[in-house]
């Protein structure tokens, strides 16, 4: 899937960046765009899929989700570099989905994310396959989905922005066929990412997956130490 997905890539780029990716973007017409939007929910739909075939029960099919979706994730990027040398840094700023509104970032930063990704799919499968009561509680859910977010909002930080700035909010419905927004667009170049607040939100995300660790270790051992031993009486 990530040679798929960097193989459509390099075609968008000979039609619309044949001297090279870079920002400012070139507007891409609307017909063009919802295909688009309809590829990137097909290709998060077909993760779900995976997940939901190889797993067993929820936290499997989240951990299996999670892992294809990294995967997917840092073999996209393999793949662009081997197709196209590309990028030069990993400090190289991306389109990196267009859903609701455009995300960017470095390249660094999707690839922090996989990683992260993989890391909590490993430990869900490594418990589970061993035989440990897997569970989520409520509030290492509410952290995940928190950290998750403030990762999310530094990706749309800028374009956020600009919609907010530029009164455009109570037209986002037809913000495609605006042509003071599209001149906005048409003039943006990234500058400066919110490494902080991504920063602060992976280490919500690690300190949310220590503690699911921690918790199903000690879950175990409480459960070994009330196992009798043979002949005892």
């Amino acid at each position: 899937m990530g040679f798929l997905e960097a193989a459509v890539v390099v075609y968008l780029r000979q039609l619309y960046y044949p001297e090279g990716f870079a920002f400012p973007l070139k507007l891409m017409a609307w017909e063009g765009l919802f295909i688009e939007y309809l590829r990137e929910i097909s290709t998060i739909v077909m993760l779900f899929s995976i997940g939901i075939v190889a797993g067993t029960n929820f936290y499997e099919r989240f951990a299996y989700f999670l892992f294809c979706f990294g995967i997917w994730d840092i073999f996209y990027y393999i793949c662009l570099k081997i197709l196209l040398n590309w990028p030069p840094s990993l400090l190289t700023w991306d389109i990196l989905f267009l859903i609701p509104v455009v995300w960017v970032g470095p390249v660094l930063a999707p690839l922090i994310c996989a990683i992260t990704m993989i890391m909590i799919a490993g430990c869900i499968l490594f418990f589970q396959q061993r035989g440990y009561h897997v569970r989520i509680n409520s509030l290492d859910w509410v952290l995940l989905f928190l950290g998750a977010f403030i990762i999310f909002s530094t990706f749309i930080w800028d374009y956020t922005k600009i919609i907010i700035q530029g009164g455009f909010i109570s037209s986002l419905s037809a913000l495609g066929a605006n042509p003071v927004f599209e001149k906005e667009v048409s003039q943006y170049i990234p500058t400066f990412y919110q490494w902080p607040i991504f920063i602060m939100g992976e280490i919500l995300i690690l300190y949310v997956l220590i503690r699911f660790c921690n918790r199903m270790r000690l879950t175990n051992t409480n459960a070994l130490n009330k196992v009798p031993l043979r002949g005892a009486k």
